[in-house]
């Protein structure tokens, strides 16, 4: 015990233990021999502390009494009838002390006491008394001693359990701890032996992929420079042999009028009037102001006959595709760092492109999920792609409210149309390729011209952003969705709305159309899936597919099933015909994109797992 100002401590029995290095992947067993005291044992601890200490302030109060200095007033020798007196005052015998009183007092005065009768009492009774009195301050010490150690016997034999159980379970986690650690570094040496060679094969990979696609790019681009060659080569043929037909005079007077008049009768100044009245108007779009000026760069839109020539090319459904649950997880692969936003098919080759939240898109071959490029320069989230129908471009919509156009052949972006004021959610090229439509949070969706590089037309109406946007095949109709829970039809060509559905209770998510044009199906954010009628502009179905938010639809090319992706980390597949909802399970978190190919033998979804999922 130290008395010294510093604080006291009580120890049981004291070890050093040694601290576990972590580092070092050494482990020591210690044994466990401090101070593990329970709660509930701090009471009778404590009881017996103070015990110890009572009696050493007892003695420490004794040695000062015997080396204090001694007091002014004396003690006066006790006389023997005091003496009988106080002792019957201690007994309690009262009656007793009354008749010794009396009898005392008698004799006294009577002259019968001696003078050693009423003089002082002997030292040694007065000796005899005080061991009395010490000996039972004693008994009472011994018996509040033996209680305390009782008790510390208890508390004891209770550590001493407890110890021992802590002992050996600190061994057998020790024990378990060594086996991991062995295993660990077994594994790392075994991994350790392979890094090298993954690595030199997977830059080997990335350098053969890009050579494949440049090697793909470098034939198309001298494919269609033959095809070019070719046609020039017939037409100057074609030219050489009129001028040699006119130089041999095999002509006669009527065809020598005829030279400079086509089918029609018109000659060369008629003929350059109908040109510059055809690049100047528009015949499909009336009711031009006619202060109207155009771009001599801008594209014509073509005529909207509305034929799509792959409606001849759809096949009725036949075995799995049948069953809108015949769909089966085929291939995964991890696409991107963050949840990944929208998915792309190349129209004519089997490649995938996706666009995802850590500001990158990339293109992998499909179904195997081999990387083909990446493309990187948005500063912020990259919301949607789109194939050029040509597939030599993609263009791209970020949260940088930016849309870009990236051109393969040259491996760069080649535009970017910065014309909208908040976040774009997504992108759609016209089939004729000259017009991409785009819309944004900023409420509106605009038409884009990709020669006069400008904006033709910003299409305004909704009243809150605008989710989704899609153009119809082969048609100048183009298709949208909004936070105002409507959707709208719009003419490309004025940039008017020509339709509008109500219906929905909540944000609109995403519309589009089968590959008929005749139905489109939307779905809102509580995850309610409707069909609309376009000819009767009336709602067909409406099913719930909630309560969590439903982000995208698609039709398969039949047009009988169709896929919703829904935040549940599901694909719920919706057969038309019978209204049967059969969900397809295989994301671990929401899904948010999903797209059919186009003869509909598979079917790919991106989520916010951070991957691509092939559905066949």
């Amino acid at each position: 015990m130290a008395s010294n100002g510093e604080t006291e401590k009580y120890y049981l029995e004291k070890e050093k233990i040694a601290v576990d290095s972590d580092d070092e992947y050494t482990y020591e067993e210690v044994p466990v021999d401090e101070d593990f005291l329970a709660a509930d044992l701090h009471e009778d601890l404590d009881l017996a502390v103070q015990t110890i200490q009572d009696v050493e302030e007892d003695k420490q109060a004794g040695i000062k009494k015997d080396s204090a200095p001694r007091a002014s007033v004396t003690k006066r020798e006790e006389v023997v009838d005091d003496y009988v007196r106080n002792f019957l005052v201690r007994m309690g015998m009262n009656r007793t002390l009354d008749s010794f009183q009396t009898e005392w007092y008698e004799l006294q005065q009577r002259g019968l006491l001696h003078e050693e009768d009423v003089g002082v009492v002997p030292d040694i009774y007065l000796r005899n008394q005080d061991l009395d009195n010490e000996v039972k301050f004693l008994k009472q010490e011994v018996t509040k001693y033996r209680e305390a150690a009782m008790k510390a016997k208890e508390t004891y034999v209770k550590l001493r359990k407890e110890r021992d159980y802590h002992r050996m379970h600190h061994k057998r986690v020790v024990q378990e701890k060594n086996k991991l650690i062995s295993d660990v570094k077994r594994l790392k040496r075994h991994y350790a032996q392979y890094e090298p060679t993954l690595q030199q094969l997977k830059k080997k990979y990335e350098v053969a992929m890009k050579e494949k696609m440049l090697s793909k790019l470098e034939k198309d681009r001298a494919v269609g420079q033959v095809t070019g060659l070719q046609s020039t080569l017939k037409s100057m043929e074609s030219f050489k042999g009129g001028s040699a037909k006119q130089s041999n005079g095999k002509m006669g007077s009527g065809e020598r009028r005829n030279w400079h008049v086509d089918a029609e009768g018109r000659g060369p100044t008629q003929k350059a009037l109908a040109q510059e009245h055809s690049r100047t108007s528009l015949p499909d779009v009336q009711n031009l102001p006619e202060d109207f000026k155009r771009h001599p760069e801008d594209s014509e839109f073509p005529a909207d006959t509305g034929v799509n020539p792959f409606l001849a090319q759809i096949k009725a459904p036949t075995g799995h595709l049948s069953r809108a649950g015949g769909f089966r997880l085929s291939n995964t692969f991890q696409a991107h760092s963050h949840p990944i936003s929208d998915v792309a098919l190349h129209p004519r080759k089997q490649i995938l492109a996706t666009s995802s939240d850590d500001h990158t898109w990339k293109m992998w071959a499909v179904p195997s999920g081999d990387i083909i490029m990446t493309g990187e320069g948005h500063t912020d989230w990259v919301s949607g792609c789109d194939f050029h129908p040509s597939g030599s471009k993609l263009a791209t919509s970020s949260g940088d409210s930016t849309v870009k156009i990236w051109d393969f052949s040259k491996a760069e972006c080649v535009h970017t149309f910065t014309d909208h004021t908040h976040a774009v959610w997504g992108c759609s090229w016209h089939t004729c390729g000259d017009f991409l439509a785009s819309c944004s949070m900023d409420n509106t969706s605009k038409v884009w011209d990709l020669n006069s590089l400008r904006c033709r037309f910003t299409m305004r109406g909704h009243a809150d952003s605008v989710n989704s946007i899609e153009f119809l095949p082969y048609s100048n109709t183009l298709l949208t969705c909004s936070a105002d829970k409507t959707i709208s039809l719009w003419d490309a060509r004025t940039g008017l709305c020509a339709q509008t559905f109500y219906g929905h209770m909540h944000s609109v998510n995403y519309a589009s159309f089968n590959l008929r044009g005749d139905t489109v199906g939307s779905c809102d954010s509580y995850g309610i899936v409707k069909l609309w009628d376009i000819r009767a502009v009336a709602p067909m179905v409406s099913f719930d597919t909630g309560p969590h938010p439903a982000n995208r639809v698609s039709f398969d090319p039949s047009g009988s099933v169709m896929a919703v992706a829904s935040n549940d980390s599901t694909v719920k597949m919706y057969e038309i015909s019978n209204g049967r909802v059969s969900p397809l399970i295989g994301h671990e978190d929401a899904v948010q994109c999903l797209i059919f190919d186009r003869s509909g033998e598979y079917m790919v979804s991106g989520g916010s797992d951070c991957t691509v999922r092939i559905w066949s």
